[in-house]
């Protein structure tokens, strides 16, 4: 039912706020300053500390800068956690560009079988649409990095650096974009006309010219390459002429990601269910895209026990809510805005994803936890925003923001109950493009 605001309802909200004195003192310090730094709680950098009961042995961090690569900074921060506890070489770095690469020569081929997969419906059908949307996108799951590694291998960081257009995206991302969407347009037409012998022959050029495209931008990746470091303790090693893969499989062959289950928890959804994400698988015949939800407990007690385990964690969280990026803090009660404003602002964890007003929107490593009592007192993160964001690259979040905004967490299998491994090696339930967990 339409309602029109009337000049007496207006004038009663004008008296409603002028009534309170306190408003307007509130409203100056907001104007001056803004709304976050008007309610910030400088209590929480006492709460906060940087000592950690269980802490991996880090030091360097990693930075995507101006990409959305995340995902693939946090898989491959784990597996050079891997290498560098297995080879006393803790400041050791994988190339992201050279899994950037593949990932857009992947990417492109599976976008053209969605897209002549749905060949038959509307132009602007929602599935199709979703599709076009994420054209030329960084953005991306644990397993789309478990995928390109296990396929292509990993590289040093200096054997693929970073280039102007890995670390600032967007350019090049709006010209595939672009280019992938011009290539649908044909797709569709060809497959709705039967021209499958067409199809392939098509499918082939605008592969190539992918390949073209993301090689100029980015280079080519190398074949082979000498493997030189030095350990911890200054002890140089150099293993010679290795490919991507004989350097994965010779050096961290014990790390298998199958034995790996994303824990999520989406309380909008049906908990011990595991479901698929198909519209963000990249490799075709790989690893799929799929999620075990339960509730918030198993996220934090597998994460802990990985984690004094000695091993790191891939976690998903909304990194923009009551986040703190200068100074590396993440807590629930960081901007009171709800006191700021007199209006109760909070909702359920369930409600945000229902509404879209929380998401997983970004990734990072959980490599310390803080423990008094079996009871969790904060995390420590490491992020992918490089060493001027937080304590020298490092996040301190407490246990009341990771259970308000962390949604997933990439765990051992052997961290979960006989049950849940039963369910995550079962059916799965594949959700819609424009699913809350997308």
């Amino acid at each position: 039912m339409a309602h029109k605001l009337t000049v007496q309802e207006l004038e009663e909200f004008a008296a409603n706020f002028n009534e309170k004195p306190q408003n307007q003192v509130v409203a100056r310090a907001a104007q001056k300053s803004g709304v976050l730094t008007a309610a910030y709680n400088e209590r929480v950098q006492g709460e906060l500390t940087r000592v950690f009961s269980t802490e991996l042995d880090t030091e360097n961090v990693t930075n995507q800068r101006q990409s959305g690569r995340c995902w693939e900074f946090a898989t491959l921060n784990i597996l050079r956690h891997n290498f560098g506890k297995k080879y006393h070489c803790k400041n050791f770095t994988f190339s992201q560009s050279y899994n950037f690469f593949w990932d857009k020569i992947e990417r492109a081929n599976i976008f053209y079988d969605n897209i002549l997969d749905t060949a038959d419906e509307p132009l602007d059908s929602r599935t199709v649409k979703a599709h076009l949307d994420g054209a030329g996108e960084d953005g991306g799951q644990f397993h789309m990095g478990a995928a390109l590694i296990e396929k292509y291998g990993v590289v040093p960081s200096y054997a693929m650096p970073e280039s102007f257009n890995t670390n600032n995206t967007n350019g090049f991302a709006k010209a595939l974009g672009d280019k992938l969407k011009k290539d649908a347009l044909v797709l569709r037409k060809l497959k709705q006309a039967g021209k499958d012998d067409e199809i392939e022959k098509a499918r082939k050029h605008f592969l190539s010219e992918v390949y073209q495209m993301t090689a100029i931008a980015v280079g080519e990746p190398p074949k082979k390459f000498d493997l030189e470091y030095r350990d911890d303790d200054k002890k140089y090693h150099l293993d010679k002429d290795l490919t991507p893969l004989e350097f994965l499989h010779k050096y961290m062959g014990d790390v298998d990601f199958n034995d790996y289950v994303v824990l999520s928890n989406a309380p909008d959804h049906e908990y011990d269910k595991l479901y698929g994400l198909p519209f963000e698988d990249n490799v075709e015949g790989s690893y799929r895209i799929k999620f075990l939800n339960v509730p918030m407990e198993y996220l934090e007690t597998a994460a802990v026990n990985q984690l004094k385990d000695g091993e790191a964690v891939w976690f998903g969280n909304d990194v923009g809510e009551q986040s703190d990026r200068k100074k590396g803090y993440l807590d629930s009660d960081l901007y009171q805005l709800s006191e700021l404003f007199g209006v109760d602002l909070k909702m359920s964890k369930a409600d945000r994803l229902r509404t879209g007003a929380g998401a997983s929107t970004h990734a990072m490593t959980l490599v310390g936890v803080d423990e008094d009592g079996g009871h969790v007192r904060q995390w420590k993160v490491e992020n992918s925003w490089g060493e001027k964001n937080g304590d020298k690259g490092f996040f301190v979040m407490n246990n009341d923001w990771f259970k308000d905004y962390v949604y997933e967490v990439v765990v051992h299998k052997k961290y979960l109950t006989p049950e849940q491994v039963a369910i995550a090696e079962g059916p799965i339930t594949d959700l819609p493009a424009w699913d809350s967990l997308a």
